[in-house]
């Protein structure tokens, strides 16, 4: 096998050839494939299509009576709550139902800190100078642009095979108390689909902060994301890891049913320590007057308990392993002998993470676009959308059928080969 660096420059410009005139030929098909987010295909949103056909039969009534068309309840149903307690191997009690977006807890919950500060701070952190927010990346754009909106300073930290690199997270807070918090997406992360180490675990919840009110935004979004079923992902339980290693307001942990029932219509979650949430409720409760308890009681009765869930999670698991096959396989075969790109292996999750060569991303995401292949933006995996190496693209797997995903990916290879064949020809 000869890799492209291996290359004379004539073999260079002569593949380069071979490839333009691939390119312009798959021009004349006006093809429109996206792979730009996780969304769920319509066929997984079908497997809940009956999620509210029996809530009628309860009379609306939950397990202790609650008429749940009715005001009340602000903390959530007790049977969701129990819900996202199997979900997350947590006790009930350390949970709050939310609506359907678990992304809006975390604004709001953010938004708190801003106004009133936590319950250990010594003021609102809208009056800390020069307030900072760490940010594993690659990782999730939304979580970034949340706190870049409300004014932090967003510090890059490398990602390692087993998570954030705790050697650079640690030292940095230790020594800066204007370090207010951390993303992580520790199972199966956005978009590498790395898990965290247990190690990287104890590591972030036992880890000395100059700010004594340092706040972790566990985004579990894809506990129960698994593809196949005899190889999973798993992390310990962060609440009781945190109290045990002497830090038990350190996290707040999301999670949400956005990918299990209905990516629009799903039930929400915040998990978190008792001094945490009494403080959160204190202002919850302000907020509003009570969550949306009739899809509570839907979810609730259609999903059961932490069993429903799996068996839920397994449907899912069915259409997605064939899509993320599909491109795994196109990759090997396209790109893998050019010696230009490495990518990700996942487990579990949404997403194929995609490092071209440094340089070539943005070009290579141009070109896909110019023949009708739309995928995320090049730097959109790190903070302010800029992506120091112009190397990673994520691609997002599950929407398309399988037949239009073998096309993307396709498109993708050949993009991703004739813009590493110009930076190696400059």
């Amino acid at each position: 096998m000869s890799y492209y660096k291996d290359y004379s420059k004539q073999q260079l410009e002569t593949e380069r050839n071979n490839l333009l005139k691939t390119y312009n030929e798959l021009k004349k098909f006006n093809l429109s494939l996206d792979m730009t987010r996780g969304k769920p295909a319509p066929a997984q949103l079908d497997f809940s299509s009956d999620l509210f056909d029996h809530i009628s039969d309860s009379g609306f009534k939950a397990q202790d009576g609650t008429d749940c068309r009715n005001y009340g309840v602000p903390t959530g149903l007790p049977e969701a709550r129990k819900l996202f307690a199997d979900i997350l191997k947590t006790s009930a009690d350390k949970i709050v139902i939310g609506n359907s977006s678990s992304l809006t807890l975390m604004f709001d919950t953010l938004m708190r800190a801003m106004v009133f500060g936590e319950h250990d701070s010594e003021k609102p952190w809208l009056n800390v100078e020069g307030r900072k927010w760490l940010c594993p990346a690659p990782g999730y754009d939304r979580h970034f642009r949340i706190t870049e909106k409300l004014g932090f300073d967003l510090i890059t930290i490398k990602m390692t095979e087993s998570g954030p690199d705790m050697d650079q997270v640690e030292k940095l807070v230790a020594n800066d108390p204007a370090i207010l918090g951390m993303w992580c997406v520790p199972l199966y992360s956005n978009p590498d689909g790395i898990v965290y180490s247990e190690e990287t675990c104890k590591r972030i919840a036992s880890m000395k902060c100059a700010a004594k009110d340092f706040r972790v935004f566990w985004d579990n979004a894809y506990v129960v994301h698994h593809l196949y079923d005899d190889k999973q992902g798993s992390i310990p339980d962060i609440l009781d890891l945190a109290e045990k290693e002497g830090n038990p307001s350190r996290f707040y942990e999301f999670a949400s049913t956005s990918k299990v029932t209905f990516a629009g219509a799903g039930l929400s979650c915040m998990a978190a320590n008792k001094e945490n949430l009494d403080f959160a409720l204190n202002y919850i409760k302000a907020q509003l007057i009570c969550t949306d308890k009739v899809n509570q009681l839907a979810h609730s009765l259609y999903l059961r308990d932490g069993n429903g869930v799996k068996e839920q999670m397994k449907k899912h698991a069915l259409l997605l392993r064939p899509k993320f096959s599909k491109v795994l396989e196109v990759l090997d075969r396209d790109l893998a002998p050019t010696g230009t790109a490495k990518w990700s292996h996942p487990l579990g999750g949404y997403f194929i993470s995609v490092f071209v060569l440094p340089g070539t991303a943005a070009k290579t995401v141009s070109l896909c676009k110019e023949l009708g292949v739309a995928l995320t933006p090049a730097g959109a995996t790190y903070p302010y959308g800029k992506d120091p190496e112009d190397s990673n693209i994520r691609l997002s797997p599950s929407y398309p059928d399988v037949d239009s995903l073998e096309k993307a990916t396709e498109v993708f290879c050949l993009c991703a080969k004739l813009a590493a064949i110009e930076q190696l020809l400059a």
